[in-house]
């Protein structure tokens, strides 16, 4: 595949994407329309949106599968794994140091109560996310009632595997309408199967040396591979769905309790008020896993755990990205992005819907419920109507988190 852009060029905007894009992969996607599509212009906004469908239909991260297959897309899979590691390094390395100073302080409590106003700041981004979509993807009635039911759909049922039914569902009724799609030249359909193999054969692999070193606590790091990549393969959603699993695995379960519930709610709150993916609450969960083997075993704890989370979502998409083009010829395939993308805009609004419900919970005062609403319709409003950066509307936020 013959390079569309210079590395370092692109690379530079993935690094100030990874430190700018707040509020979750809904919210990043617009930061990648504005910055790669609308500045960069280094892909149309149709070819970011069929990538981001891509990304919602398979496990995994979606925001980090979109970035990655636009790079492979402009420099193949040299400049697509750059491309994660640039992506997820501001982030992991923060929640790795929040990690290893939380577990040499064990005996103090890390306030993260400068942070109490990103998490309504973060919805902002979202709800921003679902009206921008909404604007450049819904053009129809149809459109409308795809969004809406879809909505409700994954708001009531909030199991991980509604996610990709609800994407199937929407992409099948509009890919009857594929009359209305021009004809174009099929394109020789070959199957790349070398990344499905790399996945499948890494999951068995791992599932495999899990099994066989349970009772030594040293091989602990290949436990802590295998169980991320396990869930990254299986877990649709994002890290929204990711969290109670985990917490499920490594707070509750008796045999791992490697983490309290004091210090799993700690290290969530930090990870949303970071820029980049959520998946990155990954590194901080395999470091205080590690903890009794000292500094270095941290450090190995987080890069496995991370490793484990980001790679598989990464062979998948690398896998649909070769057939993509192929796929797409086909006026069915076409058609049913419609309803792919229609569905996407209701996802988004349901998990605005579901991240601002604990935000005015029976646990705040009015007076707090009061706060939340407004820094959530200010960043909004922020977003939606001025040129104000993410970056310093979060700054701002945390600014007067410190202060007050």
């Amino acid at each position: 595949m013959a390079p569309r852009v210079r590395y370092p060029d692109f690379l530079k905007e993935v690094f100030l994407l990874s430190v700018s894009c707040f509020g979750g992969p809904q919210a990043h996607l617009t930061h990648f329309l504005k910055r790669l599509v609308e500045q960069k212009q280094y892909l149309t906004e149709e070819e970011l949106m069929e990538l981001n469908a891509l990304g919602q239909v398979l496990p995994g991260p979606t925001s980090t599968q979109t970035l990655t297959a636009v790079a492979y897309k402009l420099g193949g899979p040299n400049l697509a794994y750059l491309t994660l590691f640039i992506w997820m390094l501001p982030s992991v390395a923060i929640m790795t140091i929040a990690a290893v100073l939380l577990a040499s302080f064990e005996t103090k409590q890390i306030s993260l109560s400068f942070a109490r106003f990103v998490q309504p700041m973060a919805v902002g981004f979202v709800a921003y996310g679902a009206y921008s979509l909404g604007l450049k993807t819904i053009t129809a009635l149809r459109g409308i009632v795809i969004m809406v039911a879809s909505a409700v759909i994954s708001y009531f049922f909030r199991t991980p595997f509604v996610f990709p039914l609800i994407l199937l569902v929407a992409g099948c009724v509009t890919a009857f309408n594929y009359r209305a799609h021009p004809r174009q030249p099929k394109k020789k359909f070959e199957v790349a199967w070398s990344n499905f193999f790399l996945w499948i054969g890494v999951l068995v692999f791992a599932a495999l040396l899990g099994r066989f070193t349970r009772t030594n606590p040293e091989l602990l790091p290949i436990r802590l591979f295998e169980n991320f990549y396990r869930n990254g393969s299986l877990v649709f959603g994002g890290g929204q769905v990711l969290t109670p699993l985990l917490y499920t695995e490594f707070v509750q379960f008796a045999p791992k309790r490697y983490l309290t519930s004091e210090e799993f709610l700690s290290g969530y709150g930090l990870v949303q008020a970071l820029p980049g993916p959520v998946y990155s609450f990954s590194s901080y969960i395999g470091a205080l896993s590690m903890r009794e083997f000292g500094t270095n075993g941290e450090l190995f704890g987080a890069l496995m755990s991370a490793a484990g989370i980001f790679l598989p979502g990464t062979f998948l998409i690398f896998f649909m990205i070769r057939i993509w083009d192929s796929l797409k010829s086909f006026r069915p395939i076409r058609a049913s992005l419609e309803g792919i993308l229609a569905a996407n805009t209701g996802l988004v609004t349901a998990a605005a819907l579901f991240l601002f419900q604990p935000l005015i919970s029976a646990d705040h005062s009015a007076k707090n419920i009061l706060i939340n609403l407004a820094f959530t319709l200010g960043t909004f409003g922020l977003v939606s109507f001025t040129k104000f950066p993410s970056w310093a509307i979060i700054l701002v936020g945390l600014l007067l988190g410190l202060l007050l």
